[in-house]
C-alpha cells in the first residue's frame, strides 16, 4: 500500500548484491508507477526509466530537453512504488561535471538505485540515431570523476555510457571502457553494439557489469536473454518498449472508435478493471481505512 517498504539504501543494496551475482538481471523501462509496479509483479529484477520515455511523456525528442529537475521527480514517483531498484538515464549529467555530481546526489534523495552518465556532446541525442557526437576522453572522465565524488550512499551505482561505438569504432569504444572504469565507473553501457562479438569485446575489456541495451528499431540486433548471458553481460535493459507497448495499443482503440463508435470489440485487450485495483491494491487501503478510523464519536 502506499509506496515501497524497503528503503532506498536498502534496494541499493540488494541491487549491487544481485549484479555480483552470476545471473543476468532483466530490467524494463516504466513509463510510469503503475508501469513499474507491474514489471515488478511479472517477477523481473529491477526498473529503468529511459531519458527517451521521460522526454516522450512530456511530448518532446529524446535530444536533451529535459532538465534534472524534471527527471529527478518523475524517478521519485517511479521508483517509490516498488521494491525493485530503479536505473535511470541521466543523459550527460545536465551541465558540466559539477552538474554530474549534483545530479548524482539528487538523484540518491529521489530514491532511486542507480544511474548512467553519457558521453556525448551537451545537448546529446538519441543513441540509435545517426551523426552522434562524443566529447573527448579528458571531459568524458571528468563527467564520471565528478559523479563519483558527488556520491555519499557508496552503494548508489555510477555506469558509464558511451556511444563512442558508433562514432569511432569497436576499438576506440574499448579504450573508453576501460579509461571510464579507470575513472571510477562501477559498470559499462556501450550503445549501439551490433552484434554479439562487439558486446563480448567490451566484456573481455573491463572487468566490471556491461549492460546491453536492447532497444526496438534501433542500431543493435533485438537478442535474447540467453544469447547475452553467452556472452557475458550482466544486465540488459529494454528501455522503451512498454511505452511503445501501450502507444500502438492506444492507437489501435482510438481507430477502433472512430471506425465503429463503441469499445466494446476491445474489451479482451484491456486490462480488466479487477486487475487494475488488484495492481493498485485497493484492498489494503480498504483495510488501513478501517483499521484506522475505527471509532465512532459520541454525541
Amino acid at each position: 500500500m502506499l509506496y515501497a517498504t524497503s528503503t532506498p539504501e536498502a534496494k541499493r543494496a540488494r541491487f549491487r548484491e544481485a549484479l555480483a551475482g552470476p545471473r543476468l538481471l532483466r530490467v524494463p523501462g516504466a513509463f510510469n508507477p503503475l508501469s513499474a509496479r507491474l514489471i515488478e509483479r511479472k517477477g523481473f529484477d529491477g526498473v529503468y526509466i529511459s531519458g527517451a520515455v521521460l522526454s516522450a511523456d512530456l511530448g518532446l525528442p529524446d535530444i536533451g530537453l529535459t532538465t534534472l529537475s524534471e527527471v529527478a521527480a518523475r524517478g521519485a514517483q517511479i521508483a517509490r512504488v516498488t521494491e525493485l531498484p530503479a536505473l535511470i538515464d541521466a543523459d550527460t549529467g545536465f551541465g558540466e561535471p559539477m552538474n554530474a555530481a549534483r545530479t548524482v546526489q539528487e538523484l540518491e534523495n529521489a530514491g532511486i538505485s542507480g544511474l548512467h552518465i553519457e558521453d556525448q556532446v551537451n545537448p546529446k541525442r538519441c543513441g540509435h540515431l545517426d551523426g552522434k557526437e562524443v566529447v573527448g576522453l579528458d571531459i568524458a572522465v571528468r563527467r564520471i570523476r565528478a559523479a563519483v565524488a558527488g556520491r555519499r550512499d557508496p552503494n548508489f551505482l555510477i555506469m558509464a555510457r558511451t556511444d563512442v561505438r558508433a562514432v569511432e569504432g569497436l576499438d576506440a569504444a574499448r579504450d573508453r571502457a576501460k579509461a571510464l572504469v579507470d575513472a571510477g565507473a562501477d559498470a559499462i553501457f556501450p550503445e549501439a553494439m551490433r552484434t554479439l562479438d562487439e558486446f563480448a569485446a567490451i566484456r573481455d575489456a573491463v572487468d566490471v557489469p556491461i549492460l546491453a541495451n536492447m532497444t526496438e528499431f534501433g542500431k543493435s540486433e533485438l537478442f535474447t536473454v540467453s544469447q547475452l548471458e553467452s556472452v557475458g553481460i550482466d544486465l540488459v535493459i529494454w528501455p522503451v518498449s512498454l511505452l511503445r507497448l501501450a502507444m500502438g495499443a492506444a492507437e489501435r482503440g482510438l481507430d477502433a472508435l472512430t471506425a465503429e463508435g463503441s469499445l466494446a470489440g476491445q474489451l479482451d485487450r484491456m486490462q480488466h478493471r479487477a486487475d487494475l485495483y488488484e495492481l493498485l491494491d485497493y484492498e489494503g487501503y480498504s483495510g488501513f481505512y478501517a483499521d484506522v478510523f475505527n471509532f465512532t464519536v459520541e454525541r
